[in-house]
């Protein structure tokens, strides 16, 4: 396997900033995108990339940080809405994969993802991850929500290093690790805490994390089902605390029926408690497009 070292990601232009690229596998291979979720970084989905680029050695895989998370600035003078995020996916994949991308989204990734295929990206296939299927103010965890949000507000109320020491809290992101984690294996939910204490709390500043924050309670993928027109598979854990099992089977309904896979006994974290399926599933689900690519190049 090739991949770009780890500090040293690929600078793509897109909307007025570098956004910070990580590339696993063969650097000229055929493009897949992976999108992260809320508050993570490319890391969060590092695991699936490393595995998918030893299993699909022929893939680019792109793992770029979003607007204002990890590496990648905020982008100047716009509001961080999902309209925004969308702009900056188009233009990121038309600066990676000019004839089309396979693409991929995590949770709020999933959202990303659907604005950007409202707004003209071209997918030629479409990966959805534990996709926002439910409105997040519906349903037995609005209470939670509600909280969130008052949590978010009062953090962007106070002066910025007041705000990052309260959203970074160690033992808040502790406690969400804790309630998404669903693995019984304690070597492995111990490596979930610690990737959660090194890169969750790695955005730009709490403005634009609030924005990124009501983008993702405030949309769902259903509202984008008419652009799903490719071939689309769905990723869902059959204990997921932000979207219940039963609104993914109803996106799936809004999709036209798409591939599916259910992971029992996993929840919201897919991309860390079942990376060797997900991956396999994906794998089965590009054969086709990489086999016809394989024979129009030979």
């Amino acid at each position: 396997m090739v991949s770009v070292p780890d500090h040293v990601p690929t600078l793509i232009p897109t909307l007025g900033i570098d956004t910070r690229d990580w590339v696993y596998g063969d650097p000229a291979g055929r493009p897949i995108v992976l999108v992260h979720g809320f508050r993570g970084d490319h890391h969060g989905l590092e695991g699936i990339a490393e595995a998918l680029a030893a299993a699909q050695p022929s893939l680019a895989i792109h793992v770029p940080d979003l607007p204002g998370f990890g590496s990648t600035p905020a982008i100047p003078g716009r509001a961080h809405d999902l309209e925004t995020f969308g702009q900056w996916l188009v233009a990121f994949t038309e600066n990676v994969a000019p004839d089309g991308a396979i693409i991929l989204g995590h949770s709020f990734g999933s959202l990303v993802v659907s604005s950007a295929l409202h707004q003209g990206a071209r997918a030629t296939r479409a990966i959805l991850i534990n996709p926002i299927s439910a409105p997040a103010l519906e349903g037995p965890e609005a209470f939670l929500t509600r909280l969130a949000i008052l949590y978010y507000r009062t953090a962007n109320a106070l002066p910025e290093r007041a705000a990052r020491s309260l959203l970074g809290n160690p033992l808040i992101v502790r406690g969400m690790s804790e309630v998404m984690a669903k693995t019984h294996d304690r070597e492995l939910r111990a490596w979930i805490h610690d990737q959660h204490r090194r890169y969750f709390s790695r955005f730009a500043d709490s403005r634009s994390l609030l924005d990124a924050f009501r983008a993702s309670v405030s949309h769902t993928v259903a509202e984008f089902a008419a652009d799903y027109d490719m071939p689309t598979l769905v990723i869902a854990g059959d204990r997921d605390d932000i979207t219940p099992l039963a609104r993914q089977l109803d996106l799936t309904r809004l999709l036209g029926e798409p591939e599916l896979m259910i992971l029992p006994g996993v929840g919201h974290l897919v991309h860390y408690e079942a990376v060797a399926d997900t991956v396999s599933r994906i794998g089965e689900f590009l054969a086709p497009a990489l086999s016809a690519s394989q024979e129009s190049s030979a």
